[in-house]
């Protein structure tokens, strides 16, 4: 992997790893007067654009002082500053955010994927919060909250008016408690309650299996610090259970909320041979990255069916996009969040942070998927599977007096084994994931294709 300059995070908001928002800590602005005390020294003033507003800095200093003489209770200096910052910052984007020692060390442990909480991804939305995606395996998935959900009320206590950062808070607390989730769900006309048991979270990040002879199986639940390099070896696990060749991939990132770029990188040089996987453009020149694949594919070419959805942002976006502009893979599902901007983590001291919005990243082809999300080349809804025998009432082999066939003369009669009994209890995640059987016939009727071509040639 070649990259011009140092990576940067794009870490999703996290209901369980910190709050919305942001400080920018005053100073020196670019382009202040600068004076000397020598004689002859040069002074410069700052251009015109580049002068703080003197005016607004009055209203604003007249409003401090108002609150302090006049608010119903003594408000700290301190406490007026930092929600003054908030406040300047909240409309910028629901991304940028200030963080506090509680707030850095949670991201710190949701990078290295452990962490306290429900479980979910969530951001803004008119007011309430919204469910980017449960995480695999933690409290809210198994408890049913779903990627889209707008959650209403946090135990008794509407969401509306409240910050992002209140509404986590809330949301975190000693594991084994429980939260009442009040949420609005597409589809249902009535709010749905559920409870979540608060919990220790334990991110997978990577998990994998053979799911058929000769097809391999890759989930990535969220993009951690070693999530690039755990990838490479799960691949290259699958490969060795099958003698050294797939004859295809399935890479699930449906319900992916992102994470770090610098390991949706690596996961995506791994499956390229060249070619540019991801650039960002922003307004300093530290911003404007772009990250090439090194040579070499560890699947030797093998085909690729890639699952996404609407709770895949952000780093899944980043390898889902690069694939489908190289024509490496098939993107099938349904269209993903839509999460296009970068975020760079600036330590100030041992324990606060700046998370910033600094750029916006494009595919290789040049996309911005910046609220726009990645659109699936085959689009497959969720659906319920129902089995029917689809074997005829009676066929030749039933009529009397039929010609044997020669290859097979003791053949059953019947038209062979019967198939599963389809006890739903008993059946595969094949069996009940509409979106992952298709991806698994798609990578069979690609398999076969690319037999036949061989054979002609």
């Amino acid at each position: 992997m070649r990259q011009v300059t140092r990576p940067l995070h794009t870490p999703t908001l996290r209901a369980l790893a910190g709050a919305a928002c942001l400080l920018i800590l005053p100073g020196l602005a670019a382009g202040q007067a600068v004076t000397a005390d020598e004689p002859g020294a040069e002074v410069r003033m700052p251009a015109p654009e580049q002068q703080l507003p003197l005016e607004d800095l009055r209203k604003f200093t007249e409003v401090f002082g108002r609150i302090k003489e006049a608010y119903v209770e003594e408000v700290s200096d301190t406490q007026l500053l930092e929600s003054a910052i908030k406040g300047m910052l909240s409309n910028l984007d629901p991304h940028s955010t200030y963080l506090a020692p509680k707030e850095y060390e949670e991201l710190e442990e949701s990078t290295t994927g452990e962490f306290g909480g429900l479980g979910i991804e969530v951001g803004m939305e008119d007011g309430f919060i919204k469910v980017i995606s449960p995480i695999d395996d933690t409290p809210a998935q198994k408890a049913g909250v779903q990627a889209g959900d707008l959650i209403i009320k946090l135990g008794e206590q509407p969401v509306k008016g409240m910050s992002l950062e209140e509404a986590v808070s809330l949301m975190r607390g000693k594991p084994g408690t429980i939260l009442t989730l009040t949420i609005i769900r597409e589809g249902q006309s009535a709010p749905v309650v559920i409870d979540v048991e608060r919990a220790i979270i334990k991110v997978t990040s990577i998990k994998y299996r053979m799911i058929e002879n000769g097809y391999g199986y890759v989930r990535i639940t969220q993009f951690q610090a070693q999530t690039g390099s755990e990838f490479v070896a799960a691949v290259e696990a699958l490969i060795d259970a099958n003698n050294g060749q797939l004859d295809g991939l399935i890479l699930d990132l449906r319900n992916n909320p992102g994470g770090i770029l610098q390991a949706a990188v690596q996961a995506t040089d791994a499956l390229l041979d060249e070619g540019l996987i991801v650039y960002t453009e922003g307004r300093i020149q530290s911003s404007r990255l772009q990250f090439s694949a090194s040579s070499g594919d560890i699947t030797n070419g093998s085909p690729i069916v890639v699952l996404i959805n609407g709770g895949s942002a952000s780093a899944s976006e980043i390898l889902a996009g690069a694939l489908q502009d190289h024509g490496r893979a098939v993107v099938m599902g349904t269209q993903s969040f839509g999460k296009g901007s970068v975020q760079t983590v600036i330590p100030l001291d041992d324990t606060h942070a700046i998370k910033m919005t600094t750029a916006r990243y494009f595919t290789p082809d040049g996309r911005s998927i910046q609220a726009k999300g990645i659109r699936p080349d085959i689009e497959v809804k969720p659906a319920q599977l129902t089995e029917f025998d689809g074997r005829p009432f009676f066929t030749e082999a039933d009529l009397s007096g039929h010609l044997l066939n020669d290859d097979n003369r003791d053949a059953n009669k019947s038209g062979g084994p019967s198939t599963a009994d389809g006890n739903p209890e008993e059946a595969s995640d094949i069996d009940r994931d509409f979106q992952l059987r298709s991806a698994l016939n798609l990578l069979k009727g690609l398999t076969i294709l690319d037999r036949k071509h061989r054979k002609e040639d």
